[in-house]
Order: structure tokens, then C-alpha cells, then sequence
């Protein structure tokens, strides 16, 4: 998955869970902190993989 994709998912996931804080949906809030967070691990393996590859062409 790409660093864009990541970083979607991770607004995606806050939009939910602050539409769960606005509507006191504890369902959804649970559901957007998880997105954000899946987002941000996604994001971190992204660069993570980037970084290697680019330590390989040194």
C-alpha cells in the first residue's frame, strides 16, 4: 500500500471517530481510531520499505 492510501485511511479514520464523538457512537469511535491507527502502521512500513531501498542503491 502507498504512503497516499496510508495517509486517506488515516483521515478516514479520524472523520469516523469524530463523527462517533459527535453522535456519542461508541461503535464508530472504535472504528475510526481503528482505521487511523491501521493507517499510521501503514504509513510507517511504507517509509520503512522506501528506506531500504533506497540504503540498497548506495
Amino acid at each position: 500500500m502507498g504512503k497516499a492510501k496510508a495517509k486517506m485511511e488515516q483521515m478516514k479514520g479520524k472523520a469516523k471517530q469524530r463523527v462517533g464523538d459527535s453522535t456519542d457512537d461508541r461503535s464508530m469511535q472504535s472504528e475510526g481510531r481503528r482505521e487511523k491507527s491501521v493507517g499510521k502502521v501503514r504509513e510507517a512500513a511504507h517509509d520503512m520499505v522506501e528506506g531500504v531501498k533506497k540504503g540498497r542503491k548506495k
